[in-house]
């Protein structure tokens, strides 16, 4: 909400010489966010100027200039840059006259942009001066000619200092209205909550409308609620206020009071009728919707849309109608999509004679929805769904009443209506005490209520505590703690003491998130950067990457998503990966080692898709919440990482060491030994990667049980292309719950050895379709507890071996722990792993 300190000042004492810098000060003080000021940014001389008169020269270009003769002060008096009462000033514009009054910048002014202004040479003169657009002053858009002030209704006198005569020396505070506080959505509530952080006397703008303006409404004017399908049982409008002024002349322009005050509050002027409309919203806070009166059929009846029903709304669109959407109706149909936007066909025009005025106080759910569904928010429904005052709409419609007649030339008709079917807010009992236990505050009883009248409530003692009733424009005060809150902030936060509460002790991470955050520190600490991608992919992408195998995979789909080309919830981590390194490498950095710690999404059978969801009119029961809970899909954390580019650039002495799927692996076994697991790479395929540069990654427990937990391999050199990727990628995703799933509860360090290793090289020949690493696991498996450590060290395929065999060559680590090992001991574990080897695979040792 942007607040003009010159508005702000006539509903709240402002000290002489208030700087916004002090307004947001105060407004911080009772809760409201800063977020910036705002002004025109005009400084220097800008004066009212009169043309006297201007030659048109065409130019060798086409365009054809004026050279114009200003006067920009009084006769035989100084300008207000201290130069000559009448100046010669060069002007493309062709839409005024002499005798004109419009605004002149002399040199020194700056104009918004910055955009400073100097005497300079053009088309062979000195233009001594600029004269002025709308948009060049920050009041509007309208580049295409000069602003005459006649176009204003106004009739300055030669030499008036513009910046004041049209506001554009004012400035405007913004605060950040969080969504229980709608009612800060209107200098009127912004003022009120100056009035609490200064102590300033506040003046409510609805009392300063003329009583006659809104005593007695006469009963007139049709207006029927036809609910018949409420939302959560609020009916769609509790309050309906008519008024109708005739004889309007909507041509008149503007008040240059009025369109500075808009645009500092983040509006732009449109027409009068309509700039009354919303000025009238922005100061009470009431949403007010004109039509005009000559284009409505009947009289108004408000009600849910019909199947298959449509609106041309005033931005020219046809919207297709929903059955919960709140409509303003009249004989021929809808006219209005209730508290969002009117309707093309009543909309108000230059020709609009006579104004049927409407403030109503609709439902906020219903308005909610509806601008939602149509992806079409509007200032009137930022306000409806956070909240109106009901008992604001009289004065409101009463106020457009009166601007309308001192504006516009209209007068007030009989005609109108008055339908108020608002409840008042229900007492909240406040027991004694309560606020000072729950905020920690020894407040006074005078002080709770001082500061609980002091925001609009009524209070009334009782035996045990206070009954409060809040204030209409109060909708989210609801119960005691909001009272809490409402009276530590009016008294002061400061008041509230400092103390860091301790711990509970037993408590703190859990093994499952002291195990997450080890296994990210450690990947961390060995060179990768973590990143964050969004959850949401496309179906294709789920299909490549959600399974090892090919095909459709389960997926949970979104009914609203953010983008048509991602609407479902991912099952992978790896297209989030593949996105960012390929925005990093368009960005020239190409090299790149990445992971990614999240949840995906795993729905199963009975998931609730959002068929299955109740409907939104009334609270679901704890049955239907229970089984709704229970339908949620499985959400694991995975763990994936990306390597690609080069793990050690080329350097003096040194050649470039390209990444690939070694790199991956190693942060495989980097996450494995965070958590106390060996993960085991075993030969595999998936349809995204290298057929033979991909690994099933198979977890090994200390009890010697195996989990499967992910897969790692390099990317199909097809598909890196087609995303614009390096032709190597190395990847790897791991199931991490799974994984620590596996690991043991306490991670101890290994015993540091004290007796030396005897270590064995074993050459063994299988066939070349046998899996290294199935022939590595059978060689650990039958050396025994001796073997300390196993590692492929040269896989051979060439002259001397067998046709269709290879020889691998393992290098073996044996070590006892209560004596030095013999050779022979050492021999006689490596041949029993090679036995086994050969029991399983066919190995032989080579000769």
């Amino acid at each position: 909400m942007r607040v003009p300190l010159s508005w702000l000042g006539e509903f709240v004492d402002l000290e002489p010489g208030t700087t916004p810098e002090e307004v947001h000060a105060a407004l911080v003080s009772v809760g409201l966010e800063e977020e910036d000021v705002h002004t025109f940014e005009i400084s220097g001389p800008v004066v009212v100027g009169e043309v006297l008169a201007f030659e048109e020269e065409p130019q060798t270009n086409g365009k054809t200039i004026r050279w114009c003769e200003v006067r920009v002060a009084p006769e035989g008096q100084s300008a207000a840059d201290g130069g000559g009462d009448v100046r010669g000033i060069v002007c493309g514009a062709r839409n005024f006259f002499p005798g004109d009054k419009v605004v002149v910048t002399l040199p020194g002014a700056v104009l918004p942009g910055p955009f400073p202004i100097a005497a300079r040479k053009t088309y062979g003169h000195v233009s001594d001066g600029m004269i002025a657009s709308a948009r060049e002053l920050g009041l509007g858009e309208d580049h295409d000619g000069i602003l005459r002030l006649t176009t204003l209704g106004l009739d300055p006198e030669v030499g008036t200092d513009a910046v004041s005569l049209l506001g554009l020396d004012d400035a405007a505070v913004e605060v950040n209205v969080t969504p229980d506080r709608g009612y800060a959505f209107s200098i009127r509530g912004v003022a009120r909550e100056y009035s609490h952080a200064t102590g300033a006397a506040f003046r409510d703008p609805a009392d300063a409308v003329p009583v006659s303006a809104v005593a007695d409404h006469p009963s007139g004017f049709s207006v029927t609620i036809d609910d018949t399908a409420p939302i959560r049982g609020n009916v769609g409008a509790s309050v309906f206020v008519t008024r109708v002024v005739r004889d309007v002349d909507a041509t008149r322009p503007t008040p240059a009071w009025m369109i500075a005050r808009l645009k500092l509050a983040g509006m732009r002027s449109i027409s009068l009728i309509v700039d009354i409309t919303n000025y009238v919203m922005l100061e009470l806070g009431q949403p007010i919707h004109g039509y005009d009166l000559d284009k409505v059929s009947g009289g108004i009846v408000v009600r849910r849309a019909k199947p298959g029903e449509t609106l041309v709304t005033l931005d020219d669109q046809t919207r297709k109608l929903d059955p919960e959407d709140l409509l303003i109706t009249d004989d021929s149909g809808a006219i209005g999509l209730a508290g969002v936007m009117g309707g093309a066909a009543t909309e108000i025009g230059a020709d609009t004679r006579n104004v049927l005025i409407e403030a109503a106080n609709f439902d906020p759910v219903s308005i909610a929805r509806t601008a939602r569904r149509h992806k079409l928010p509007s200032e009137a429904s930022k306000r409806f769904e956070r909240g109106v005052d009901p008992q604001v709409a009289v004065a409101a419609a009463a106020r457009v009443v009166q601007l309308l007649e001192q504006l516009a030339g209209g007068h007030a008709d009989e005609l109108g209506s008055l339908l108020d079917a608002s409840q008042a807010a229900d007492a909240i009992h406040l027991p004694e005490g309560y606020i000072s236990s729950l905020i920690g505050v020894d407040y006074t009883d005078d002080e709770v209520r001082a500061a609980l009248a002091e925001i609009g409530g009524t209070v009334t003692e009782t035996a045990d505590g206070l009954l409060v009733v809040p204030p209409t424009w109060r909708p989210d005060l609801r119960d005691k703690a909001d009272l809490a809150e409402e009276v530590a902030r009016i008294v002061g936060y400061d008041r509230i003491p400092s103390i860091l509460p301790v711990a509970p002790p037993g408590r703190g991470l859990t093994r499952e998130q002291r195990l997450r955050r080890a296994v990210a520190q450690t990947l961390a600490d060995n060179g990768s950067t973590e990143v964050l991608s969004f959850p949401f992919t496309s179906e294709a992408q789920n299909d490549l990457f959600g399974s090892a195998e090919a095909g459709p995979v389960p997926a949970v789909r979104l009914a609203n998503a953010l983008d048509a080309t991602a609407p479902y919830l991912r099952t992978s981590l790896l297209p989030g990966l593949l996105d960012a390194a390929k925005r990093n490498l368009a960005r020239g950095l190409v090299d790149l080692r990445v992971y990614e710690l999240g949840t995906v999404f795993r729905p199963s059978e009975g998931s609730i898709g959002s068929e299955s969801l109740p409907p939104g009119a009334a609270l679901p029961s704890s049955d239907i919440l229970a089984g709704l809970n229970a339908g949620i899909p499985a959400q694991p954390r995975h763990l994936a990482g990306l390597v690609v580019g080069n793990v050690v650039d080329k350097q003096p002495g040194m050649t470039a060491a390209p990444a690939g799927l070694v790199d991956a692996l190693d942060m495989v076994r980097q996450t494995a030994a965070a958590v106390g697991v060996t993960v085991d790479p075993v030969q595999s395929s998936h349809q995204a990667l290298h057929p033979g540069r991909t690994a099933r990654l198979v977890a090994r427990a200390a009890d010697g049980s195996e989990t499967p937990v992910g897969y790692a391999g390099e990317l199909l050199p097809a598909l890196a292309h087609e995303l614009d990727l390096p032709r190597v990628v190395a990847v790897f995703e791991l199931d991490l719950d799974a994984l620590i799933a596996v690991a043991p509860a306490d991670i101890i360090a290994g015993v540091i050895a004290g007796f030396p290793a005897a270590t064995q090289d074993l050459s063994l020949v299988v066939g070349q379709d046998v899996p290294a690493g199935d022939v590595l696991r059978a060689v650990r498996e039958g050396a025994g507890s001796l073997l300390e450590d196993i590692r492929l060290v040269d896989d051979y395929r060439g002259t001397g071996l067998p046709d269709g065999h290879k020889s691998l060559t393992f290098a073996l680590r044996f070590r006892a722990a209560d004596r030095t090992l013999t050779a022979a001991e050492a021999s006689e574990a490596k041949l029993a792993g090679s036995a086994r080897a050969g029991d399983l695979f066919g190995a032989t040792i080579r000769e």
